[in-house]
């Protein structure tokens, strides 16, 4: 249902972030949007040698041009947009039930990628995974959103409260190693689905390649607490800034416009949002400030929280039990930086009861399309949720334990 990213971390109160280099696990300098300029292929700084492996560690590293001729992906954006999503198959050839400890993403061309997600792939997932890359004819498949394999449970909450992720990067993230005594758990005979965001706004005619990889720490000790990630999504209903004039200034016509880049799917999200959020789907109260609540079904220790937006956001914000006298604020980040966008840990970690609130709140900014060279020669447009640079989100990040 949702694509964004964020570093999963966590520790006894938190995250320990390990910081390889300058520009961390590969990542260069980007400009506004989280984009450099796109050539044939983005040089980036060699990564300086990972942390130490700790007892039971090992190092597994997947790539999304393993398997492809050349060893290199050529990013094409379907449907005349500028967002290519792709889902590629990687096997860690895990023969035991392990947890994975830390990650580094190396993006191979940081011109283009603008995030990639991690998905695990249990067993009785695989059939399909594989049905859907040798459906679709190019490298991988396509996968806004998510990579689109069955569910294990009919409720859709559940994806929400123990989103099948692995771990993301997004820009500003670093190499992570998590805590001694945490890991994310994967079950032997499991593959990993590396999904890859590409933005080739600006890219020009030559041609794009990439072979990002990503280096997973990974332990075999069976008494690791297991992490998971909580998602707390919310609308965006973003009217055009006032005096602006243009088609997509209508919200149905710019739900059409996100729902012909990104599929049926994209509208079923936007309205989903709302009723998840307690909204109206038909007619949704617009605004730049949009928030959701959201009930625990369960008890959890929140760790680590990051925000996911856009280039339109500017701020986002996460409290527990907001309004009670029992309130804790969870992730407070009142000016947006999209290049930095790294899980931040919680200086103690919160324990949450069942019937407990979380509530995401998100500000976006529709003047600053004038601003940002992200947007220019873009229409002015009301703004919805969407899978483009140039769309937005409003998603708040938990990385939990039980």
């Amino acid at each position: 249902m949702l694509g964004a990213a964020a570093v999963l971390c966590a520790t006894s109160t938190g995250c320990a972030s390990v910081h390889t280099a300058d520009q961390a696990a590969g990542t260069a300098p980007l400009a506004a949007g989280g984009h450099t300029t796109a050539g044939a292929h983005a040089s980036t700084p060699p990564p300086t040698p990972p942390a130490p492996l700790r007892a039971g560690e090992g190092f597994v590293t997947v790539g999304v041009a393993d398997d492809l001729p050349g060893g290199a992906y050529e990013p094409a954006a379907p449907e005349g947009g500028t967002d290519d999503y792709r889902c590629f198959l990687a096997d860690p050839a895990l023969v035991a039930d392990s947890f994975i400890t830390g990650v580094a993403f190396l993006p191979g061309n940081p011109a283009v990628v603008h995030h990639s997600i991690l998905f695990r792939v249990e067993p009785n997932q695989i059939d399909a995974a594989q049905a859907k890359d040798a459906a679709d004819p190019r490298p991988g498949w396509e996968c806004f959103g998510g990579p689109g394999l069955p569910t294990q449970t009919k409720d859709p909450l559940d994806g929400l409260d123990a989103a099948p992720w692995l771990a993301g990067w997004a820009p500003g993230g670093h190499e992570n190693v998590f805590a001694e005594g945490f890991g994310v758990p994967v079950s032997a005979g499991s593959l990993i689905v590396v999904q890859m965001h590409y933005n080739l706004n600006g890219a020009g005619d030559q041609p794009i390649i990439d072979d990002t990889q990503v280096r997973l720490r990974v332990s075999g000790t069976p008494t690791l607490t297991p992490m998971r990630t909580m998602l707390l999504p919310g609308p965006v209903e973003l009217p055009c800034p006032e005096g602006s004039t243009g088609a997509l200034c209508s919200r149905g016509d710019a739900v059409l416009d996100v729902t012909r880049r990104f599929g049926a799917g994209a509208q079923r999200t936007i309205g989903g949002l709302q009723l998840l959020c307690g909204g109206d789907p038909f007619k949704p109260v617009a605004g730049p400030t949009q928030t959701c609540v959201r009930t625990l079904r369960e008890d959890v220790t929140v760790r680590a929280a990051a925000g996911h937006m856009h280039l339109l956001g500017r701020s986002i914000r996460i409290e527990a039990n907001a309004e009670t006298a029992e309130a804790r604020t969870v992730l407070d980040i009142p000016v947006w930086d999209f290049d930095s966008q790294g899980a931040q840990p919680l200086p103690e970690p919160i324990s949450l009861s069942k019937g407990d609130t979380l509530t995401v709140t998100c500000t976006h900014d529709a003047t600053l399309r004038d601003k940002l060279p992200a947007f220019k020669g873009t229409p002015p447009r009301y703004v919805v949720w969407g899978e483009g640079t140039t769309d937005e989100m409003c998603l708040g990040i938990l990385v939990v334990t039980d």
